[in-house]
């Protein structure tokens, strides 16, 4: 009867299943009367059957779980869903119904049942309770900025633990990885995603010119000098490879720094750098007085390539190295994110593991900062870091005069350039100036930035070429040299941050839904945008035939980039260009070389002629390459002819090479090569590409070379003298 005297106002909030019906209210004087026991049924209607009924629930709940009532999280009054937005919970005692407030209005309901209600709100936060302490508190830190949707899909406590803490395990290496930890990495993505939708242009404002630098033709004077600085300032230099990649898009499973490099002397990549290092470190021992100089190399490596590269190093004794002066450091991934706001990305077919991707080659700086190798190299004295990539078999051609401009033009950051085209699909190195703040950097400009940048500052008519035939703005190949110690500073002001950038695939112009998680990236070359404007960047360029062929494509890629640009960047045409390299530097001494012919291997056009290889041993200059043919004017190398000389104390004082002729030679043999050598050459021989008993290394390029004649092969393994033929 007093239930009946008063109408219970939850209509406004809690819309009713179907009609209510109320008797009509009461005169006053009943009103007045009954007030008292008015307000205690209302107390019991409205507060304590509902929280009664919660605690029941919460009492069940906790039994049902083997928990304690103490451990029991309760009833949460808000919880965050996936998408991001935040939903109040209230329970109506009445009729059993959950509504649910969202985030930017509107109420929606369902009829549960109240247990269901609470299990349905717990189930996350019991997971959370049940964790670690230290997966506890990364777990919070997490909800705290948005990504409670990393919990969303997991069972109940004591359902898939194990999988569970398998997923924090994850996130917490994630978490450690990256400089400031994944709280830092979701603010920034949510401002550069934030900046991508408004479209914000990083280079607005400024206007681009050509950087400081130095052009060098091979065997010119100035190169020369360049040369003979770096070799004596070589003997202060690191270097870091930079070798993440696997060989998948060549169609070679291996790791890339295990490919051959060239089948004439069939050393892999990472053979040819060791084997580069200890001709410098050799020399440097020599210019220094210092027996116990060793060059430290650093290597980037990923989870794919980490335990391959070890078996590699191992399996060769490191070709040579001191296993104390070659360290790996491991590039990890960072996690995907789904969404505008940031959110981190679950794999859709599993709900305990993060989706993540690589984070770009920029790691390679935060890693040398937390691994102490920065500082390390900083306080031993070191002056130089050569970082270069893992398929260039041209890059130690460079180095010396690289670092020679470095120290000669005393720049902090030197980039090895070469010539490049307007238009040509190539970074460029710009001197950029604000028009309005003063800022000033240098820096690898892309090539689908710098038409319009030109175009908008410096000439309608954008990049053009100037009295080279080539861009006044050089081409980057990432291959660059760091002085040590500035660097070791800037890393440990910024904490091995990196700038970074972010480029999602939209589903349509609106904006708001990405084609497939994206990720945040990093890229070696912007360093530079860490300095201030005092430090001194530049760039060394020399032509392309003498520093740069790199491996990236399989056979159908390299012919259509072929057909496009005329670099097809194959196995083939990479060994192509190492043989070319030392063709020409030996006809700019003087050597009779016949010319090169072209045929197609595996469809891609290749250059074949001559075939030479000179070993780092043998020279780590130009000028001492002259030093070792005595007389070049008397040196002839026909057309299908293969030289390979690798030694330290070989010379050449006369040959007439119609054939082939391979020398290899300990330290203290030495060996003079004076005369003709004629006989069967070692020729290239097509293979079958879809034959699977080939190895792949040959079915990648489409040839083999047949050394089925042995004639002239010498191998000195004993010190003392000896002549050739």
């Amino acid at each position: 009867r007093i239930a009946g005297l008063f109408r219970l106002n939850e209509t406004a909030i809690y819309p009713p299943a179907k009609p209510t019906f109320y008797p009509p209210s009461p005169p006053a004087f009943v009103m007045r009367r009954h007030r008292p026991r008015i307000a205690a049924s209302r107390a019991l209607f409205r507060v304590i059957l509902p929280c009664a009924a919660l605690a029941l629930a919460s009492l069940a709940l906790a039994a049902v779980s083997n928990e304690p009532l103490a451990d029991a999280p309760g009833l949460r009054a808000s919880l965050v869903r996936g998408s991001g937005a935040g939903h109040a919970c209230m329970v109506s005692p009445r009729r059993h119904a959950v509504w649910r407030g969202k985030a930017g209005g509107g109420l929606s309901g369902r009829h549960v049942s109240m247990a269901s209600v609470v299990a349905e709100e717990m189930s996350p936060f019991q997971n959370l309770q049940a964790m670690g302490d230290d997966h506890r508190a990364l777990m919070e830190s997490l909800v705290k900025n948005g990504q409670e949707h990393l919990m969303s899909n997991w069972a109940a406590p004591g359902t898939d633990d194990d999988k569970k803490v398998q997923m924090m395990d994850q996130l917490k290496k994630l978490d450690e990885s990256y400089p400031g930890g994944l709280v830092d990495y979701i603010k920034n993505s949510r401002e550069l995603l934030e900046a991508a939708v408004s479209g914000e242009n990083a280079l607005e404002g400024f206007v681009p010119s050509v950087p400081v630098g130095e052009r060098l033709e091979v065997g010119s004077k100035k190169y020369k000098q360049m040369e003979a600085i770096g070799m004596t300032e070589a003997a202060h230099a690191v270097f870091v490879l930079v070798a993440g990649g696997l060989g998948e898009r060549l169609g070679f499973e291996g790791i890339k720094v295990s490919l051959p490099s060239d089948l004439l002397s069939g050393k892999p990549f990472l053979q040819l750098y060791a084997e580069n290092i200890l001709s410098l470190q050799a020399k440097g021992r020599e210019a220094t007085n210092n027996p116990n100089l060793k060059l430290p190399l650093a290597i980037m490596t990923s989870g794919d390539t980490h335990e391959r590269t070890i078996q590699l190093l191992k399996e060769n004794d490191y070709f040579g190295l001191d296993a104390d002066q070659v360290t790996l450091v491991q590039q990890e991934k960072v996690p995907a994110i789904m969404d505008r706001t940031g959110s981190l990305a679950v794999d859709p077919e599993d709900p305990y593991t993060v989706l993540t991707k690589p984070h770009g080659h920029g790691d390679v700086h935060t890693l040398l900062h937390q691994s102490g190798l920065a500082d390390k190299w900083a306080s031993e004295g070191r002056r130089w870091i050569m970082f270069f990539q893992d398929t260039n078999g041209l890059i130690f051609q460079a180095a010396p005069a690289l670092i020679g401009v470095s120290e000669s033009l005393g720049l902090q950051i030197n980039t090895l350039t070469v010539p490049r085209r307007p238009g040509e699909a190539v970074g460029s190195i710009c001197h950029l100036k604000h028009q309005e703040t003063g800022q000033e950097l240098t820096i690898n400009v892309e090539y689908n930035q710098l038409e319009p940048l030109l175009k908008s500052t410096v000439s309608p008519e954008g990049d053009v070429p100037d009295e080279s035939g080539f861009s006044p703005y050089p081409g980057n190949t990432n291959a660059l040299v760091f002085r040590v110690e500035p660097y070791a500073k800037v890393l440990k002001q910024t904490g091995g941050k990196m700038p970074e950038f972010v480029n999602p695939k939209f589903k349509d112009e609106t904006k708001t839904t990405f084609k497939k998680p994206t990720r945040l990236e990093c890229m070696m070359q912007d360093y530079p945008r860490l300095l201030d404007r005092d430090a001194k960047v530049g760039f060394t360029q020399l032509d392309r035939w003498t520093c740069f062929a790199a491996v990236k494509n399989n056979a159908v890629d390299a012919a259509a980039q072929y057909e496009k640009t005329g670099f097809a960047e194959s196995a083939s045409t990479a060994e192509s260009a190492i043989y070319r390299m030392f063709r020409q530097k030996l006809q700019l001494l003087g050597v009779d070389v016949a010319e090169p012919s072209q045929e197609v291997f595996n469809g891609v056009p290749t250059w074949v002629g001559p075939k030479v290889i000179m070993s780092p041993s043998f020279a780590s200059t130009f000028e001492e390459m002259g030093r070792k043919f005595l007389a070049p004017e008397k040196v002839k190398i026909s057309k299908d002819s293969t030289l390979h000389l690798d030694g330290r104390d070989i010379e050449i004082k006369s040959l007439d090479l119609d054939g082939s002729l391979s020398v290899t030679a300990v330290p203290g043999a030495r060996v003079v090569i004076d005369g003709q050598v004629k006989n069967t050459p070692w020729q290239f021989a097509p293979v079958d590409v879809n034959d699977k008993a080939i190895p792949e290394p040959l079915r990648i390029r489409g040839y083999d070379m047949d050394k089925s004649s042995t004639e002239h092969v010498y191998v000195f393994d004993k010190p003392g003298t000896y002549t050739i033929p």
